[in-house]
């Protein structure tokens, strides 16, 4: 990694930082997501950056890939997880919260398991440790506070425009005994009080280009236009295109995907339907140390 790109990496997280409090403050019980979803791409915009992927919006057994569309009547409730990315010429920082919208804050211990799991993880980075010993770490550290990991989620490395770029980070003992190589990195505990797996459930309204070929539709060739130029190959939203296009975007949106052209991500559900809570940093791996981009702790 050059010095421009670790410069890049950090004034993404710098960002990010701002934004995971900007969100803290800006969100309240019963605020439509889609309120929320649109202040948050603002604010980033504002700070000069883009977003890395549209921001998550899961609530309760919606593990993660969940954004409201521009007609969406979804409110905020529950256990909430606000997963953020943002991207300075392609290199991301990644990060996410869990807010407890419920009136006796009865998810405060299971958003503590993810949270001290993640502590926990980085911590252990000082120790140059195996991916099994960190998904060990993240494991235990929820298990002993009474809840399951999800094990079919995990951390992931980065590259530019690039969010899962090859290398998983498990939340559980998976005995692969390889050690990360000097990078870019984001650990992502989540935690639950159901069976701990998730699966794919309907579309979360994001969408990532997969081949940019040719279309019969003047606002699908807009839409891919736009997006090429905005975002390369990183995810965008159904509510942006929305915004930006207008009703047709949503059919037109239907038809790449049916051609090939677009990638739908899907919610990711718990499998038993148990509320989850997630937290996420982003960090270099230098040869020596590490920098944690994504919070000043």
């Amino acid at each position: 990694m050059n010095p421009k790109e670790l410069q890049d990496y950090k004034q993404a997280g710098g960002i990010a930082q701002h934004i995971r409090k900007y969100a803290r403050e800006l969100i309240k019980p019963d605020m439509p997501l889609v309120e929320i979803a649109k202040k948050i791409q603002q604010e980033i915009e504002k700070q000069g950056a883009i977003e890395a992927f549209p921001v998550n919006l899961s609530i309760d057994d919606i593990a993660a890939h969940y954004h409201p569309t521009i007609d969406d009547t979804t409110k905020a409730t529950g256990l909430l997880k606000v997963d953020i990315g943002i991207q300075i010429n392609g290199f991301i920082a990644d990060t996410a919260l869990s807010i407890d919208l419920t009136s006796d804050n009865q998810h405060k211990e299971l958003i503590q398991a993810s949270e001290q799991a993640l502590t926990n993880a980085l911590k252990q980075l000082d120790q140059n440790p195996t991916l099994s010993e960190i998904g060990k770490t993240i494991q235990q550290t929820i298990e002993q506070k009474g809840f399951s990991p999800i094990i079919n989620l995990s951390g992931h490395s980065l590259a530019q425009y690039t969010i899962h770029a090859g290398i998983t980070i498990p939340n559980y003992e998976n005995h692969n005994e390889n050690k990360l190589e000097p990078g870019a990195y984001a650990i992502e505990p989540f935690a639950t009080t159901g069976e701990g797996k998730i699966y794919e459930g309907p579309s979360g309204n994001i969408f990532a280009i997969t081949d940019h070929k040719n279309t019969r539709s003047p606002t699908a060739r807009k839409i891919l236009d736009y997006v090429a130029e905005k975002y390369e190959a990183l995810p965008f939203s159904l509510r942006e295109m929305q915004e930006k296009f207008g009703p047709m975007a949503r059919l037109a949106i239907r038809e790449m995907e049916n051609q090939g052209i677009l990638h739908n991500f899907n919610q990711l559900i718990e499998k038993s339907h148990k509320p989850v809570s997630q937290a996420e940093h982003t960090f270099i791996k230098m040869k020596d140390n590490k920098i944690i981009i994504t919070t000043k702790e």
